[in-house]
């Protein structure tokens, strides 16, 4: 029974993940009536309802959460391994799939990206950038990037880049007309421009350290920017205070065209770590990403 439902299994894991005969069809390379049967024909065998079928929408049953749950980590474990073989290769190959946020992406991941590539014309990567914490084994990443305190700890973590600070800074005309703030508890009377964070669904509270105390704070504003150059455009412009990574407005400060305030209360971070299960079997090409990107003090 086990041999004649395998191709079914894989149909009816590719409906489930797609929500979607349609795109599952697609990614099969079958038609939808010829998934359609082998899914009718695989619930008849099993005696029990797999997906919930309307007209606009596919989504599995209880019974077809539990074998979702179950067989999904098995055939995910079989194509690493089938990935593995690649170490006969001359080369490595193989597409990595990533998720980081914009700044380690732009900061971290794209110059390694930049100088491997070149030398590996086999790999391919695709980044994809967002501020959720992404459950990479769910959304079938290969890997992701995090702060080293946001990994969870049946994770693999590889540090990728130096700890880090953020900065809180303004225009010289913003605060022309406002007093610059003096704690973190002052930012509640400024005009702030803010950052949503997907993943909890809120406005991302600023955080503050100093001397062993840890403070988050609240702040409000006319502005929700989740891009970088747009919090970048909006500061010069003096349309508000902005939490920006140090990096990105050091040169800024330097030239006094912004203004840091807060410095003693912003404490570093530790650094960025890119992260993936521990199960996973490393293929060639993922052990040459991980070296390329693995941090070492200069």
């Amino acid at each position: 029974m086990l041999r004649e439902n395998m191709n079914d299994f894989l149909g009816f894991l590719a409906v489930a993940r797609e929500r979607n005969f349609t795109r599952a069809a697609a990614k099969l390379g079958v038609s939808q009536s010829a998934l359609s049967h082998a899914i009718r024909g695989l619930e008849e065998r099993l005696g029990v309802r797999l997906l919930a079928r309307t007209t606009r929408s596919v989504a599995p049953t209880a019974a077809g959460e539990r074998l979702l749950n179950t067989i999904a980590p098995r055939f995910d474990e079989i194509e690493t391994e089938l990935a593995g073989l690649s170490e006969l290769r001359e080369k490595p190959a193989g597409t990595i799939r990533i998720t980081a946020g914009e700044h380690a992406a732009e900061t971290v991941l794209w110059p390694a990206l930049k100088k491997l590539l070149p030398a590996y014309p086999d790999i391919k990567v695709e980044l994809v950038t967002d501020y959720g914490l992404t459950d990479i084994v769910a959304e079938r990443y290969d890997a992701g990037v995090r702060l080293g305190e946001q990994v969870a700890k049946d994770m693999i973590a590889v540090r990728i880049g130096p700890d880090f600070r953020m900065a809180i800074v303004g225009s010289p005309s913003y605060f022309a007309q406002r007093a610059r703030p003096k704690r973190p508890q002052d930012l509640t009377d400024h005009n702030c421009i803010n950052i949503r964070l997907p993943t909890l669904g809120g406005i991302y509270a600023w955080e503050f350290e100093k001397r062993g105390r840890a403070l988050k704070v609240r702040v409000e504003g006319q502005l929700v920017l989740n891009n970088i150059t747009m919090r970048m455009n909006a500061v010069r412009e003096g349309l508000g205070l902005a939490y920006m990574p140090e990096d990105q407005v050091k040169a800024d400060v330097a030239q006094g065209k912004l203004v840091r305030v807060l410095e003693d209360w912003c404490a570093p971070f530790a650094g960025y770590h890119l992260y993936y299960p521990s199960r996973r079997q490393a293929t060639p090409a993922f052990s040459v990403l991980v070296e390329a990107l693995r941090y070492r003090l200069r």
